[in-house]
């Protein structure tokens, strides 16, 4: 598989490190072409990928990833368009904010377009995609899109009508989580432990919660219930968060920018 990516950004860089963390895609099978940041010059030192500042050369792909901002998601494809129509390469946007209808009104109602949200621990493979395909998409084109999203974690087709909130709580979360765990370290630093035991005990500790509740199947409450004895620490210190509002400001948090 040869993949094109335009944006080596944030998400655009975990991409591409992620494809290549998992061995099924080669330095040579990548071709990125970057903006003015530097970003992609940088990271293709680093990683050895193909790099490129000629959009014809995309001609070459077998798929096209566009992981530039939202702004500029209509310019580039407006840039493309001459290639695309003529290739027919499958398209996705890994951008909020242009449905598939949007790039169809350029494309036309036929092509082969997905509109995707991946988060960044796809760079470790470990990522999770929502993904909304064209209703005209074929199964060899939904195919060669998907196993490249797989290559970076897990992917779930979803409805472009929720592929806002699951970009939220997909894309957004880690940010409250890296949150949480410096804060659960602070507390750990404030009564002795050294700072990297602290941020590696509540890694792996977020970590394992989270892959019990998906090996096992049950509900988040259960699993607390099942930590929070009657009368113990545990529920001493989930009353102390429900105290300052800890469920309603991260519903708040998600609410927020769904709103913004």
């Amino acid at each position: 598989m040869k993949i094109g990516i335009l944006g080596a950004g944030h998400m655009g860089g975990a991409m591409i490190k992620g494809w290549l963390r998992s061995k099924q895609v080669q330095p040579k099978n990548i071709l990125v072409k970057g903006g003015k940041s530097g970003t992609a010059e940088a990271l293709q030192a680093e990683l050895g990928f193909e790099l490129t500042q000629d959009i014809n050369d995309f001609a070459k792909v077998d798929v096209i990833f566009l992981a530039v901002s939202t702004p500029l998601i209509m310019p580039m494809i407006e840039q493309l368009k001459e290639i695309l129509i003529k290739t027919n390469i499958p398209l996705v946007s890994v951008s909020a904010g242009v449905p598939i209808q949007e790039m169809q009104e350029v494309l036309g109602e036929e092509y082969p377009i997905a509109h995707a949200i991946p988060n960044t621990p796809a760079q470790i493979n470990q990522g999770i995609t929502g993904i909304s395909f064209a209703k005209k998409i074929n199964s060899d084109e939904k195919k060669l899109i998907t196993t490249a999203f797989e290559y970076l974690g897990t992917i779930m087709e979803i409805s472009e009508s929720k592929i806002g909130v699951f970009g939220t709580l997909a894309g957004c979360g880690p940010a409250f989580v890296d949150i949480f765990l410096d804060a659960l370290a602070d507390g750990a630093v404030l009564h002795g432990l050294d700072r990297e035991t602290a941020q590696t005990v509540a890694a792996h500790m977020v970590s394992s919660a989270a892959n019990l509740m998906l090996e096992t199947g049950k509900h988040p409450g259960v699993l607390k219930d099942e930590v929070a004895s009657p009368g113990g620490t545990t529920i001493k210190g989930i009353t102390a968060l429900e105290k300052e509002g800890f469920r309603y400001a991260t519903i708040n948090a998600l609410d927020t920018i769904m709103k913004s």
